[in-house]
């Protein structure tokens, strides 16, 4: 029997394990590996988050994070990856994620813990909470000055939960409007079908920008809710959210997500806070 020199030898091992290799992959990995495509599910109106530009394409804070896992996917699998966009909201998001026909959902949702039955999420990225928008002068300055008005909340959102909750709380009697995402409840509020839209204080300051009143609008009243935003992936997929998770930690590590993070918020006058600076502190894992 003719024995192969050790160099041989060696490439002969590395030639059968790099089909074993593939074939150990499972779960999201698998199935971009398969496909040369990642499926991204995006908002079309959370700024500054993941909302669409003039020419109709998903941009945003959000969306630049996304970016850099997408990278860091591609380099796992050691090929070039097409990007596919798929637009969600409120009620479809966590769905469309569970069911696998999206990879990862680059927008404002809340990660907690009636959501991790369904689905998981990456580090922290930004943290929220629930606030209302008003026109100004409207007398409005808090949930206690609600009664006898009708206020605008997304469904299948956190704010709806915690709107509703505060109202049933002091016993008012306020009429609920629902909408389909932050773009209805902002029209709502234009076209006074409502007297307030409620979501995130950060999504409302961007509605304001993006408005063409912006000096007829103003964000009032204490924090309903505590909403620290993530990236979703699917849940029991460790190999893809490790992936993720080593991402994120580099753009924290670095300090890169400073700069994100001004290209965004900037504008908007929006710092960060000592909360969120320690979030990326935290998650900034070394390798």
């Amino acid at each position: 029997m003719k024995l192969l020199k050790p160099a041989a030898a060696l490439a002969f091992a590395l030639a059968l394990a790099a089909p074993a290799a593939a074939q150990e992959r499972t779960g999201t990995l698998a199935k971009i590996d398969a496909s040369g495509e990642i499926v991204l599910g995006h908002r079309e109106s959370s700024v500054p988050f993941a909302y669409l530009d003039e020419n109709q394409k998903p941009v945003g804070y959000s969306i630049d994070l996304c970016m850099k896992v997408v990278d860091a996917v591609s380099a796992e699998l050691g090929k070039e990856l097409s990007i596919k966009y798929v637009p969600v909201n409120p009620k479809t998001r966590i769905a469309l994620m569970a069911n696998g026909t999206i990879d990862l959902e680059c927008g404002s949702t809340t990660n907690n813990l009636t959501r991790q039955d369904q689905v998981e999420y990456l580090p922290t990225t930004f943290i929220t909470g629930t606030k209302l928008m008003v026109r100004k002068g409207s007398g409005i300055g808090s949930v206690a000055d609600l009664e006898g008005k009708a206020v605008a909340l997304a469904q299948g959102t956190t704010n709806e939960r915690a709107v509703k909750a505060a109202i049933e709380e002091l016993g008012l009697d306020v009429k609920v409007l629902p909408v389909r995402d932050h773009a209805e409840g902002m029209l709502s509020l234009e076209t006074d079908r409502v007297d307030v839209y409620a979501t995130d204080h950060i999504l409302l300051f961007g509605l304001i920008a993006k408005s063409k009143t912006p000096d007829s609008f103003e964000v009032v009243g204490d924090f309903l809710s505590f909403d620290p935003y993530a990236l979703m992936v699917r849940r029991d997929d460790s190999a893809f959210e490790l992936v993720g998770k080593k991402a994120l930690a580099e753009v924290f590590r670095s300090g890169e997500i400073n700069e994100i993070y001004s290209k965004w918020f900037d504008p908007l006058g929006v710092a960060q806070t000592d909360l969120l600076k320690a979030a990326f502190q935290i998650n900034a894992l070394p390798e």
